[in-house]
């Protein structure tokens, strides 16, 4: 290729795409090492460097410094350090002939600058779109394939919406507008890629912004969103002022902000919740108008048991588990329903076990065990530190009360050790399953705690607990099953 040939090539394709020509000088440069390429080892490694005033260009070859000795030594990717005269570890640079182009080597040349300004121009429009990366944008059906609508965003950009990222039902044709959230991604083998996604929580979030002003002012925060796309979906929502209720300024008059949202989400059914920094009171306001009886909060596994009676029972799961499992997802925490008698019935059998322990462990009587209950004290550590004036109110003996206690301190340390035990067992058990310790943690926090449990899992449920691969997941999961077969 000649020098004149080149500059005539960067300032046409430069004009014409409007790319500046340092990415045109690029593209070719990659371009022409690219052809060049067909006539050296496949390992060599090439570059060619542009005089971006006179065209001419020079072709220059690099080798990795490294020892003769060394097995992995490759005389077309390696250089010993006496003939480059360089330490190992760096690069020596040597330029080589110009390969002469023929037709073949021209369209290779050819082909790789034009895919190389396509992905420059890809990058242009992306960088133009970053400021509205996960923000609502409307457009226009240009295109419906298969898998995918493309669809026309601005004059110059076009956006990929993947049919899973479609609502359940909606059908689209060419030239009907349609308002997603755009995202930007990256493709492998295709780089950052402008994606309209209708599924996702943000777009509750967006369309609320739109309808209620009060969300612009930051009046209105919404705090939370769970969504299950074309059906339901869950909002949390907080006044910055006390005089403004956020559940009513998001309904609007008479339902119209609310509607004017579902409307555009297919009729999905929206529920406006007020947020609380007390996860358990934020569940309360989440199952509503379910009424809770109780709660039980286990903050180490970020799970709570809720009990609710009889005839709120099936409000409170609601269709196929819909409800709970919402605003499970609103709370970020495990959520378990029970019925008030299912928790009364293991309330009484947690105490029995408790009075058991007590009996055994502090050497008392069952009526004493009984009065400690009574007294609201669950746990060895409660006994251990409580003030004595409670005890002394079925306890005479002070010198019986410091025995007590002093036990209690005992047998709540050994509970200490023991757990401890018991969680490096759990993590010794995870050991050989190729896991890391921050997948580990959070498979305990799901109640996964060891090699069996885990045996249990389906690759489904597992990739709901961690990222993982389907081929990793499988992997695991049989190494857990070993034992099941010895």
């Amino acid at each position: 290729m000649q020098s004149n040939e080149i500059l005539m090539v960067v300032d046409s394709v430069s004009n014409e795409k409007g790319l500046t020509k340092e990415v045109i000088f690029n593209a070719v440069e990659i371009a022409l090492a690219s052809a060049s390429q067909r006539h050296f080892h496949e390992d060599a490694e090439l570059s060619v460097s542009i005089d971006r005033e006179t065209g001419d260009y020079s072709t220059h070859r690099s080798w990795i410094v490294a020892d003769p000795d060394d097995i992995y030594f490759h005389k077309e990717t390696h250089v010993s350090p006496l003939e480059a005269e360089l330490e190992v570890g760096e690069i020596s640079t040597k330029e080589v002939e110009n390969i002469k182009f023929g037709r073949i080597e021209t369209q290779a040349a050819r082909q790789v600058m034009l895919q190389k300004v396509r992905e420059a121009e890809r990058e242009k429009v992306v960088s133009q779109f970053k400021s509205k990366n996960k923000t609502l944008v409307g457009g226009s059906v240009k295109r419906v394939t298969r898998d995918n609508i493309i669809v026309d965003i601005s004059n110059e950009a076009e956006a990929i919406l993947p049919r899973d990222r479609l609502m359940p039902g909606e059908i689209y044709k060419i030239n009907d507008r349609i308002r997603a959230i755009l995202k930007i991604q990256e493709v492998e083998g295709r780089g950052p890629q402008l994606m309209l996604d209708r599924v996702c929580p943000e777009m509750v979030t967006e369309l609320f912004s739109i309808e209620v002003p009060e969300i612009n002012e930051d009046i209105i925060e919404i705090r939370g969103v769970s969504r299950e796309p074309g059906s339901r979906s869950k909002i949390a929502v907080k006044t910055n002022d006390g005089r403004i209720d956020p559940v009513g300024a998001c309904v609007g008059m008479r339902g119209s902000r609310v509607q004017a949202v579902s409307s555009e989400l297919g009729n999905e059914r929206i529920d406006i919740v007020i947020y609380d920094d007390n996860p358990a009171q934020l569940v309360i306001n989440a199952l509503v108008p379910a009424k809770v009886d109780s709660i039980v909060v286990d903050e180490d596994s970020r799970s709570m048991e809720i009990a609710v009676n009889q005839d709120n029972l099936a409000l409170a799961i609601g269709s196929r588990g819909q409800n709970i499992r919402l605003a499970s997802q609103l709370v970020g925490w495990e959520l378990n329903i029970i019925s008030s008698e299912e928790a009364e019935a293991k309330v009484k059998v947690d105490e029995t076990e408790f009075m058991v322990k007590l009996i055994d462990s502090l050497a008392i009587d069952e009526s004493t065990a009984e009065k400690i209950i009574s007294a609201g004290l669950s746990s060895f550590d409660d006994i251990a530190y409580v003030d004595n004036s409670i005890l002394e109110n079925f306890i005479d003996n002070n010198e019986e009360i410091e025995r007590i206690k002093s036990s209690a301190e005992d047998a709540a340390l050994m509970d200490a050790m023991g757990a401890i035990t018991e969680e490096e067992d759990n993590l010794d058990s995870f050991a050989d399953l190729g896991l890391g310790e921050e997948d580990v943690q959070k498979l305990i926090n799901k109640g996964i705690k060891n090699k069996d449990d885990f045996a249990e899992l389906a690759v489904d449920e597992l990739q709901d607990i961690i990222e993982i691969s389907d081929d990793l997941a499988s992997t695991a999961i049989m190494k857990a099953r070993e034992d099941w077969f010895k």
